[in-house]
């Protein structure tokens, strides 16, 4: 599953690129680097979740918005969320940044994130073909449910999904109507 070793862009709050790290160590020593999270919505305005896989080495079993990941140095943001889009959830489309933000969230593992978030947009009414290293389920869900859902059982969720919808709800409610 994450046995290679991957590197992440370390990155100032300007987004301009600092260096380049092995991805565990930018987690364990709360290094900020580049990230992206992908939000999909299908035609009814649900957005697409993913279960992380269990054996995922952070935040395993636990749910979030369609896909994440670290762009590779010298990797466009959106053509890696299009490429982790791909081997997570076996879809497609086309992609449009919506936002950043910086965050800083502990982990599971003693790890720690410390990332510039670029989320990012699409729509596709495909079902996903889910790479079962990666994701364990997954499900569409109204923007009313997934409020409800949040309330009740937040701790299902991951740490950058829960911030992310703490900070930004009216930018979600958005992108559900969209």
């Amino acid at each position: 599953m994450e046995n290679s070793i991957e590197y992440v862009v370390l990155v100032n709050e300007q987004n301009e690129q600092t260096g380049v790290a092995e991805k565990i160590e930018a987690h364990k020593n709360a290094l900020l680097h580049r990230a992206f999270s992908v939000f999909i919505f299908n035609d009814k305005n649900e957005l697409l979740l993913q279960k992380r896989a269990d054996l995922k080495y952070h935040s395993g079993g636990l749910w979030t918005n369609t896909c994440c990941g670290h762009p590779r140095p010298n990797e466009d943001t959106t053509k890696a969320a299009q490429r982790r889009l791909a081997e997570e959830m076996g879809i497609s489309t086309d992609l449009t940044t919506i936002n950043s933000f910086i965050y800083h969230a502990k982990l599971n593992n003693d790890l720690i994130e410390h990332e510039l978030d670029f989320i990012l947009f699409g729509k596709i009414n495909q079902i996903p073909l889910i790479n079962l290293e990666e994701v364990q389920d997954w499900r569409y869900i109204s923007f009313t449910n997934l409020l409800a859902q949040l309330k009740a059982n937040p701790e299902n969720y991951t740490a950058w999904f829960k911030i992310y919808c703490e900070r930004y709800l009216k930018n979600i409610e958005q992108m559900f109507n969209t």
